[in-house]
């Protein structure tokens, strides 16, 4: 059983930083990426980045292309997700899962969330 435990988030002004933490333990054969989502009131969940746990290739949407990076630190089994130029909009619960890549229609990759997810941590960005 793969448990991911979240730390980080918080509240930040529009412009500003954060940083996500994600310590995953247990094993590692169910999944091959690990992803992180994010749910705001009212709207569907959205995949914000992805890392894959065979090559560290990353998949970032253009929502949040050149602003978040997703990275991880294997010794401590550890995956990041930094923050930069928040928008009010990037206002969510922020959840890490283990993922698997998918092809979409358009012919590009993204991460699919499998059965384990992090606890979740509120981010919130002020104007």
């Amino acid at each position: 059983q793969v448990q991911l435990v979240q730390s980080g988030g918080g509240l930040a002004h529009s412009g500003g930083s954060l940083t996500l933490s994600c310590v995953v333990s247990g094993s590692a054969s169910d999944y091959h990426a690990i992803a992180w989502f994010r749910q705001a009131p009212g709207k569907e969940r959205e995949g914000i980045s992805c890392i894959s746990t065979d090559d560290d290739s990353t998949y970032h949407p253009d929502s949040v292309k050149g602003r978040f990076a997703i990275s991880r630190d294997k010794s401590k089994n550890t995956v990041y997700l930094q923050m930069n130029n928040l928008k009010p909009e990037d206002t969510a619960i922020y959840y890490c899962a283990t993922a698997e890549w998918r092809l979409s229609n358009a012919g590009t990759y993204y991460c699919h969330p499998k059965r384990s997810w992090g606890q979740g941590t509120q981010v919130t960005v002020s104007s």
